[in-house]
């Protein structure tokens, strides 16, 4: 029975993961959470983990009162999370916290020699060279819980000697698909939550939105998968049926298919490389009829083209494009700044800075917070006063 711990436990992919684990029947070592301390109590009197950890120290009081009655450690901050990744009685760590809290604990669980699901897309693209590396070093396996990673990582079993051409990554376009820039301007926090096939976190519901989740799937899948940026193809696939596909170097090409259900992925990434019943629907193509695929309008959606020049510039880049993003998006759902002004700023911030190299966390640390106060620093009163005329 394999021993999992879960960080950021109660979000979309945390709640489908235990799914899979109570189908199952795996031993949940331990599980982490944000703030949601009602909802990690009653997974926690489930699964009976050893340890649970609430990241936001505000919560601690509340979540420890609780669970006063079990057995279970109750712990807190990044320095929980970074225990709960380095625990010696783990198989595998699967990383599903939001945002670039989630890099150091990846980092923590590879140097203590654990196997990682990946589902915290800032830990490769804030810090790819070094999470790579390190596994490398560590000879750990870094599974992608990520539906299209998962689905090139599929292709790829059995392919190992085969030369790549490129990998084909789908996009299903998000909300505001074939909507031109005028047509944006007055996007609502509401309307841009309303994703057509999937059910997420906010903020990669408005990631999905302005298509900046598939910039920053581009450069992930550039550090999973060992390619150069002009071996990654983006096509809009409004069905999210096809997850993505490989082109090897006889033009042949696999895809991997299955219903939009996050489910299979990480049933995959969990339990490689067996293949057992999932808790999901079957696929019927015929349900859906058709399936299309078109081109994404790069000058539409800024932010995925402003992800592309940034893996293709290289060094800390892509740490800025994510900071950005991720600091836009918060003022977009405070309503503090228009929907276009994400990918505005996003653009203009890996435009301010020079080139550098990040050789260490620190510097992944350093250049992700002057990131952030770059865009706080060029929101303006005028950027609210749009946002509420």
């Amino acid at each position: 029975m394999k021993k999992i711990s879960i960080l950021g436990s109660t979000g979309s992919i945390g709640v489908q993961s235990l799914d899979v684990a109570r189908m199952h029947k795996f031993d949940i070592r331990a599980l982490a959470a944000n703030s949601s301390t009602a909802v990690l109590e009653k997974q926690a009197r489930e699964f009976n983990p050893a340890k649970v950890c609430i990241f936001n120290k505000e919560y601690y009081n509340d979540l420890r009162l609780r669970l006063a009655d079990t057995d279970i450690t109750i712990l807190t901050g990044m320095d929980g999370l970074c225990e709960i990744a380095a625990d010696s009685d783990t198989d595998i760590v699967l990383n599903s916290v939001v945002g670039m809290v989630g890099l150091l604990p990846t980092l923590t669980a590879i140097n203590a020699g654990n196997d990682v699901a990946l589902a915290n897309k800032e830990t490769l693209v804030a810090g790819g060279n070094l999470v790579m590396n390190a596994a490398k070093t560590k000879n750990v396996n870094i599974y992608p819980v990520d539906s299209e990673h998962s689905a090139i990582f599929q292709c790829l079993q059995g392919n190992s000697m085969n030369r790549i051409n490129k990998i084909i990554l789908t996009a299903s376009g998000g909300p505001f698909f074939s909507k031109k820039k005028e047509e944006l301007s007055d996007v609502t926090v509401e309307q841009a939550l309303n994703h057509p096939n999937w059910s997420m976190g906010n903020k990669i519901t408005i990631d999905s939105a302005t298509l900046m989740n598939k910039g920053l799937e581009f450069i992930e899948a550039k550090w999973l998968f060992d390619l150069e940026p002009d071996q990654i193809e983006i096509i809009v696939h409004r069905q999210s049926v096809l997850h993505s596909a490989v082109e090897f170097e006889d033009f042949s090409v696999i895809g991997q298919m299955g219903f939009p259900d996050m489910r299979i992925p990480i049933q995959y990434a969990l339990m490689y490389p067996e293949r057992t019943a999932c808790p999901t629907k079957r696929l019927s193509l015929t349900d859906f009829a058709k399936l299309t695929f078109e081109k994404p309008d790069y000058e539409t959606f800024d932010c995925l083209s402003a992800c592309i020049g940034a893996v293709k510039a290289g060094g800390a880049y892509p740490c800025i494009a994510n900071a950005a993003n991720e600091e836009a998006v918060r003022m977009f759902l405070d309503r503090k700044i228009s929907f276009l002004r994400i990918g505005e700023l996003v653009t203009q911030a890996v435009s301010h800075f020079d080139y550098t190299e990040l050789t260490c966390y620190e510097d992944v640390i350093d250049i992700d917070k002057k990131a952030r106060e770059y865009v706080i620093s060029n929101v303006t009163k005028g950027d609210e006063a749009a946002v509420c005329k």
